[in-house]
């Protein structure tokens, strides 16, 4: 076949970026584009099983059977009594499901309203400063009345009382003369960490801070069990504490004076949904005023030493020790591993998937002129904005989420777009006008120019844009922990909560791994997907 000059020109400059056409047929005075032979069509099927092997990170997810389940925070005392109150209700006949380390009150309270747990144990003053923002003290009846209008169940006192309180190192206090909160105004200048929640609680730093007239020069927040590590090797000189940590007779410390009355009473409770069985409320009502002061302080000390919150449960049930031990689960460690990898691999892959489906089509319509251009850039990049945390909180109470991995893969597909739409645009916009030129010469639609040739051309780009989302996934999957999703951030969590480095690095290290072989992966799919003529070319040795 004759090929005109002018036509000659435009298939070779596309063949020169790697995109092989067949030569197209002139029929009356409009060229028909032919579809045999066109990388185009190959690139979709390419893409098309890029996304099955994401999909298949569906299988992996977690399915949960209906009951009871109970809630912790993210710290020891809370998954002690979480561990004390799910041996109950199992010994009362019950299936129960313990779900550890899930944040801050924000969230576990939004899991309890929305149905995802039935019951975790929460404290009076927290109840009325914090859940019904009353500032006020509230007696037991008066949380009660107001809990009941929301459908929500206050269970007696447990028989101690953990108050917040502030701490320092007991020789740092005596050589300042500092015995009573009011004593620190005369020092503005010590250095103050103190927990991020409790930054921000309205019975927390700055109402304290207030009502002491206190003006310190350095405050901060910290993790709460960092906080102790901080105090110890002297890097900070204050944090705030809870009466009951083990951590204050372990380092050394000394609970300063309340001398104006500031803290309310933090009765220990169990708050749970009234639509809980009957009998799973009698059962918990038989663990109401057991736990002394004393005792709850032991075993805080033992969920530390031991790394075992079912090991400081049974301290309550004289001993009696029920369920999985430290040396049994270090025993399967890798298989541990394993598994939290899998629930890993299932988030990231398939937000990532939900992501490409959603983004790809957005980036499309983000590179054309005009106002809705600059809108969806600018909504995705708003949403990147939102703290993680904070977003997985305000979507916990929502309809369809709570505390699942539903809540986490919904999180991460949000913060997966940005990367993907803006560098879909860029590839796109940043094409060549004689390229555009070339494909228009042609005679192809404008349906046949985005995917044979402008989507092809832009594939560099697009994966880069890919590539970068799942990175930061693998990270950003670890908070997935915080609502009980599960992931590699499970370990790190509790690691953090217990100050164990080991328990962290259980899964920091595989995080880390697992970042690596994703960039591996990609750079292998760059090799699938982007036309030869237009990969990096390799460095050459000298």
């Amino acid at each position: 076949m004759n090929i005109p000059c002018e036509e000659r020109r435009v298939v070779s400059n596309l063949e020169s970026k790697g995109l092989h056409l067949s030569v197209p047929v002139r029929k009356s005075k409009e060229f028909h584009p032919s579809l045999r032979g066109f990388a185009g069509a190959s690139f979709r099927r390419r893409m098309l099983m890029l996304a099955m092997v994401l999909w298949v990170g569906l299988c992996s997810l977690p399915v949960f059977s209906q009951t009871i389940v109970i809630g912790s925070k993210k710290f020891p005392e809370s998954n002690v009594l979480g561990k004390i109150a799910k041996r109950t209700l199992e010994k009362a006949g019950f299936k129960v499901e313990h779900k550890e380390d899930l944040g801050s009150t924000g969230i576990v309270w939004g899991a309890l309203k929305g149905g995802s747990i039935a019951v975790y144990p929460e404290y009076t003053a927290t109840i009325s400063q914090e859940i019904l923002k009353v500032k006020v003290e509230m007696s037991a009846e008066a949380l009660r009345e107001a809990l009941k209008k929301e459908g929500i169940g206050l269970g007696g006192d447990l028989g101690f009382n953990d108050n917040y309180g502030l701490v320092m190192q007991k020789s740092r206090a005596a050589a300042l003369n500092i015995r009573k909160i009011s004593d620190l105004a005369a020092h503005p200048d010590l250095k103050v960490a103190v927990s991020h929640e409790f930054l921000g609680r309205q019975d927390g730093w700055e109402p304290l801070a207030k009502k002491y007239g206190l003006a310190m020069k350095s405050v901060r927040g910290i993790d709460h069990a960092l906080g102790y590590i901080a105090l110890k090797s002297g890097e900070i000189d204050l944090t705030e504490a809870y009466t009951t940590d083990a951590e204050i007779a372990e380092y050394h410390l000394v609970a300063l004076e309340d001398d104006l009355g500031y803290f309310p009473k933090y009765h220990a409770v169990f708050v749970y949904r009234l639509d809980m069985p009957q009998k799973a409320i009698d059962a918990l009502k038989t663990l109401e005023g057991t736990i002394p002061e004393d005792k709850m302080i032991a075993m805080n000390a033992e969920a530390k030493k031991t790394k075992d919150y079912n090991r400081a449960a049974s301290l309550y049930f004289n001993g009696s020790f029920s369920g999985s031990s430290a040396s049994s689960t270090n025993s399967s460690l890798a298989a541990t591993i394993l598994t939290l990898t899998g629930q890993h691999l299932a988030l990231v892959g398939v937000s990532l998937l939900l992501a490409i489906l959603v983004g790809i089509p957005l980036g499309i319509a983000a590179s054309r002129p005009g106002g809705g251009s600059q809108a969806i850039l600018g909504i995705v990049g708003v949403i990147q904005t939102i703290p993680s945390l904070a977003l997985l909180a305000l979507l916990v109470p929502l309809p369809f989420f709570g505390i699942s991995p539903k809540t986490a893969i919904a999180a991460l597909f949000l913060y997966s777009l940005l990367p993907i739409v803006r560098n879909t645009a860029t590839g796109l916009q940043e094409i060549p006008a004689s390229l555009r030129e070339s494909a228009a010469a042609l005679g192809l639609e404008p349906g046949a120019r985005l995917w044979k040739v402008y989507m092809p051309m832009a594939t560099r780009t697009i994966l880069a844009g890919i590539k970068t989302s799942a990175v930061i996934n693998v990270g950003t999957a670890t908070l997935a922990a915080l609502i009980g999703a599960g992931g590699l951030g499970q370990p790190i969590i509790r690691g953090l909560s217990l100050n164990d480095n080991p328990t962290i690095l259980q899964g920091a290290i595989p995080a880390a791994v697992l970042a690596i072989l994703v960039e591996v992966v990609f750079n292998g799919i760059d090799r699938l997907l982007i036309p030869k003529g237009l990969r990096l070319p390799a460095p050459q040795n000298s």
